[in-house]
């Protein structure tokens, strides 16, 4: 049997020797200090009782000692859980409920109901010199990754090892073009945020395995943190791309370095595409993916604007009654992936409405044009992607309707240039109120996530209706998008 993840990613580490693969402030990391960094951690690990499949909480920055923390963890064969910065107390304890163990490079102190471990401690472990061996078994869930939790509590995709060894970050052999022109570019992959981010960490993978160095940035900010970083390349949302776009017309930035902006979390639209190639030059790469699947597809600088590229994954579009569609046909997307979940933790009601017969229902609208190339054209689930985050409008509505001044709530998706999108509320008024935006916002961010919250607010005497005589939402979002 194949050895697990993250086995190739210690072989890689060991293979890049005095070569920096991570520069961290002014500390240039080499592959063999990375890895010398894997073994103290997998060993502290492993003496203070971790055993495969026992759920792992990581509350970490995005430092090379994190880092090793995130691999040392895959290496016992540990249940990976990261925590997000941001997430509400009720979000958190749920989250943290299932783990055993909870890894910190802070305080810790109210880290999770297990054991926390500080990773100064763990680093602290002597090291053997040895590789480490890899514990994990491939039906074992790797690494439990959340969804937004507009829900109220976030959604767990539940990755087995099997799937994190198939993925195509760490295997050059499977790239597919647009990948494998993308990893030509990651010379220097700029790391913010947190690991917990699965596109950071999956891209992260990819630069290590294409010879590139991780760059963290502490407070990350463009332009300026890729002209102090020298980067060639970063993720970044629409809302973001937007305003460095912007900022560059106004008062450019020496960008001379950077080659990659790999855009995910929410649709670009071709026109602010062309602007960016004619503002940034061919840079732009814009990736499709979901939580529960990976990478989809992804359009390179040289794709035609509004495309998503040719899927290098198993994709079919569908009609309502659930039959492939021919090319150039709208409906629904259902793909599967090799490092697809196999459902979300916990959850099998849940997990049989998305994940069928080894597809997953991505609920987002879209055809394939005669050359294969995906277009999205809608969604079949009622959200808002603020920030590259997914919002559902149903629990924002529902709490919203428990104000004494509203009678009735809908919330629709509104163009943002900072955010992407923005939560715009219609609300019918109860007799004799006036509903206040403050209070519906500070309602709303008590229970989900501030980003969640309505940033803008329309009073209307009654909700326009379908045909069918069903809210209609549709015209809503038209005044949203005019305002």
């Amino acid at each position: 049997m194949a050895e697990q993840f993250p086995g190739r990613l210690l072989d890689l580490l060991e293979a890049a020797a005095d070569r920096p693969v991570f520069e961290h402030g002014d500390r240039a990391v080499t592959g063999r200090q990375l890895l010398g960094a894997v073994r103290r951690v997998t060993r502290g690990l492993r003496d203070r009782g971790v055993r495969p499949g026992d759920g792992v909480a990581l509350l970490l920055g995005v430092g090379p000692e994190a880092f090793a923390a995130v691999v040392a963890a895959h290496t016992v064969g540990a249940r990976v859980v990261g925590v997000r910065p941001g997430l509400t107390e009720q979000q958190r304890g749920h989250l943290l409920a299932d783990t055993a163990f909870t890894v910190t490079d802070g305080p810790g102190t109210d880290a999770g109901p297990g054991q926390v471990l500080a990773l100064d401690d763990l680093l602290s472990a002597p090291d053997d010199g040895l590789r480490p061996t890899v514990a994990a078994r491939g039906r074992d869930i790797a690494r439990l990754i959340h969804t937004s939790g507009s829900t109220g509590v976030p959604k767990a995709c539940a990755q087995t090892y099997a799937a994190m060894t198939a993925a195509w970050a760490l295997r050059p052999d499977a790239w597919p073009p647009a990948v494998r022109e993308l990893a030509a570019r990651l010379d220097r992959f700029l790391v913010f945020g947190t690991l917990a981010s699965q596109v950071m960490m999956d891209y992260g993978l990819l630069t290590l395995a294409a010879g590139g160095t991780l760059v963290t940035a502490e407070r990350p900010g463009f332009p300026d943190s890729i002209v102090r970083h020298r980067a060639t390349a970063s993720v970044i949302t629409v809302a973001r791309l937007t305003q460095l776009v912007r900022s560059q017309r106004k008062e450019p930035a020496d960008l001379g370095s950077l080659r990659a902006l790999m855009v995910s979390g929410s649709p670009l639209e071709p026109g602010r595409l062309r602007e960016a190639a004619e503002v940034l030059g061919p840079v732009v790469f814009h990736g499709y993916g979901q939580t529960e699947t990976g990478m989809i597809s992804m359009a390179t600088p040289g794709d035609v604007p509004g495309s998503l590229g040719v899927p290098p994954v198993g994709l079919e579009v569908r009609d309502d009654s659930g039959r492939p569609v021919p090319p150039g046909t709208d409906g629904e997307v259902f793909v599967r992936t090799a490092a697809q979940a196999e459902g979300y933790w916990r959850e099998p009601a849940l997990s049989a409405e998305v994940f069928v017969d080894g597809w997953v229902r991505t609920r987002d609208l879209g055809r394939l044009d005669a050359e294969g190339r995906l277009w999205l054209t809608g969604r079949a689930r009622d959200v808002i992607i603020v920030n590259a985050n997914v919002y559902y409008a149903g629990p924002v509505e529902r709490l919203l309707a428990t104000h004494p001044s509203v009678a009735e709530a809908y919330v629709v998706a509104a163009p943002d240039d900072d955010t992407g999108e923005a939560v715009h509320a219609f609300v019918v008024p109860t007799a004799g109120h006036v509903p206040d935006l403050t209070e519906l916002r500070a309602l709303v961010t008590a229970e989900l996530e501030e980003a969640g919250a309505p940033t803008r607010l329309t009073v209307i005497e009654e909700v326009p209706v379908t045909p069918a005589g069903k809210p209609d939402k549709r015209q809503l979002a038209a005044r949203a998008g005019s305002c």
